[in-house]
Formats: C-alpha cells, sequence, structure tokens
C-alpha cells in the first residue's frame, strides 16, 4: 500500500510540475524534434558534402550546421546561461570534419535544451536585449526554436540541391 501511494504522489508531483512548466515543456518538445531532424540532415551529408555552398559568401553544410550550434548558445547566454567551460564561442567556426561538427551540434541541442527547462515562469516575461532585439524570455525561447527550424529548412534545401533525401521523407 505504501508504494502505490507513493507512486501516486509521485505522479501528481510530476504532472503538476509539467503544468507548471507547460510553455517550457512545448518549446522544449518542439525543438528536441527539429534537433532531431537535423542531426538525421546532418548525418546524411557525405564528409565532402560538408564544403558545398550554393553561391560564394553563403554558408556551406558544415559552417550552417555549425551556426545552429552557435545560436543555441548565443540565445541561451542572454537569458543568463553561460555556455559550457569548454566550449569556446569565438573558435566554434573552426570545428572542421562531419564528426566534429555533429559532436559540436549535438552539444550544443543538449545544452540549450537543459536550459529551457531553467527558465522559471515568473521570468518568461522578463525583458532581455539579445542585441539584435529587445524582448521577453518567452520570446527567446522561441527564437531559439525558430532560428533552428529556419536553418533545418535551409539544409533541406541544400540537400535537395546535392541529391540527399532528408531521411525522414524517404
Amino acid at each position: 500500500m505504501k508504494k502505490l501511494a507513493f507512486t501516486f504522489l509521485f505522479m501528481v508531483a510530476v504532472t503538476c510540475y509539467a503544468q507548471d512548466y507547460q510553455t517550457q515543456s512545448t518549446v522544449q518538445g518542439v525543438l528536441t524534434y527539429n534537433q532531431g531532424q537535423v542531426v538525421q540532415l546532418a548525418e546524411a551529408f557525405s564528409e565532402e558534402q560538408y564544403d558545398w555552398r550554393p553561391a560564394e559568401n553563403i554558408r556551406s553544410v558544415g559552417e550552417s550546421l555549425l551556426h545552429i550550434a552557435g545560436g543555441n548558445y548565443y540565445l541561451a547566454s542572454k537569458m543568463g546561461f553561460a555556455p559550457p567551460e569548454d566550449v569556446d564561442m569565438t573558435s566554434l567556426d573552426k570545428i572542421t570534419g562531419k564528426e566534429n561538427i555533429i559532436a559540436a551540434l549535438k552539444k550544443s541541442n543538449a545544452f540549450v535544451l537543459e536550459k529551457i527547462m531553467m527558465v522559471k515562469n515568473d521570468e518568461l516575461s522578463e525583458e532581455v536585449d539579445f542585441g539584435f532585439a529587445k524582448m521577453n524570455k518567452l520570446a527567446g525561447l522561441l527564437s531559439i526554436m525558430e532560428h533552428n527550424g529556419e536553418h533545418k529548412g535551409q539544409l533541406i534545401a541544400y540537400a535537395r540541391s546535392n541529391g540527399v533525401t532528408p531521411p525522414w521523407s524517404e
């Protein structure tokens, strides 16, 4: 009986927490889905295709993936979450090689997903200067989600231009 009561109380606590952080968990869920597809695309490109760019002075496949990683860290940092100590924001663009780029992307994805749930409800309306706009933390969370989605679309176009079919649409 004690075990059943404990299980019930645990479930109530989890449900209450999830409802308290419904906005954050919703953003986290959509972002997790988008990040998964970006990683699938990153893995679908060949090593050689990481240097492909649609035109001069436009980001390559690899540069675009690193830009997503940098955006994750940048937006989170503006909301008060410093990047991990072993991440040098000034040298992210110097990472080379498919495996290393995917590892950097995955690390930034995990970082930002964790930080989303650390934004408290009463902080969502706090204004933050993101450098490109002043907006509240909720808009910052949505910007992280939108930035990933924007570049997922870019990478889909890059993939199609290179004969790579997005894995989820095969």
